[in-house]
């Protein structure tokens, strides 16, 4: 019998702590939520691994983010306790809740059905009211919701999608990581006017976050 707790402790002092991860909020939250309850029961034992976690899904196959790059992003993406916040692609609402425990309010968003309706079960489980779970394609983020302080994107992509940037406030962040290779990089993007400022951060290896795509050029001979 897994001891969760013991499990959600060591994750804490073997991938969180270790790693960079200083902002006390975000420890707190991680060390708080149960992780075990946003994975399919066979995947429960493994739910505090130093991986991603795979998860079901009606369509294109779903991972759960890794604790180590999700802690740093989301410490990346410096939410303030007032700070409304869009979790793009939050599958079964583990970012979404971790998020939740920092900020005044969230909108979550995936475009798997039966993602959204795990993670409204799961956000409902653990009493956490101050996020909204609907619906939405992830390249079309949520502007009859907008403008938000931060936003976070839960997977690898290719490319940050405009749309999601012009959703962001003045000053307002939005962390992701962005490549496509296995490994990618963690980029913070901040909001100046019109302009748009972007930095790299940290190497990551994440799964893709699927319905993201960029346009390139056809090849010619």
């Amino acid at each position: 019998m897994i001891d969760f707790e013991v499990a959600r402790e060591n994750m804490i002092e073997s991938q969180v702590r270790p790693n960079g991860i200083t902002d006390g909020r975000v420890i707190a939250a991680m060390a708080d939520i149960p992780r075990e309850q946003f994975v399919p029961e066979h995947q429960k034992s493994v739910a505090y691994m130093d991986g991603d976690v795979r998860l079901h899904s009606d369509g294109v196959e779903r991972m759960m983010m890794e604790p180590m790059a999700f802690a740093r992003l989301v410490q990346l993406a410096r939410i303030g306790a007032g700070d409304f916040v869009l979790d793009v692609g939050c599958a079964s609402g583990y970012s979404a809740a971790v998020i939740a425990q920092i900020c005044s309010g969230a909108v979550a968003i995936d475009e798997d059905a039966a993602m959204c309706e795990a993670a409204i079960a799961n956000l409902d489980a653990l009493e956490i009211s101050n996020v909204a779970v609907l619906q939405v394609a992830h390249a079309e983020g949520c502007a009859d919701q907008a403008p938000f302080d931060v936003i976070v994107i839960e997977g690898r992509v290719p490319a940050v999608p405009e749309q999601l940037l012009s959703q962001l406030k003045e000053a307002g962040r939005l962390v992701a990581i962005v490549g496509d290779d296995t490994v990618a990089r963690a980029q913070l993007w901040t909001r100046h006017g019109d302009s748009f400022a972007n930095r790299d951060e940290f190497n990551a290896t994440v799964a893709p976050l699927p319905g993201i795509e960029v346009e390139r050029p056809a090849f010619t001979f």
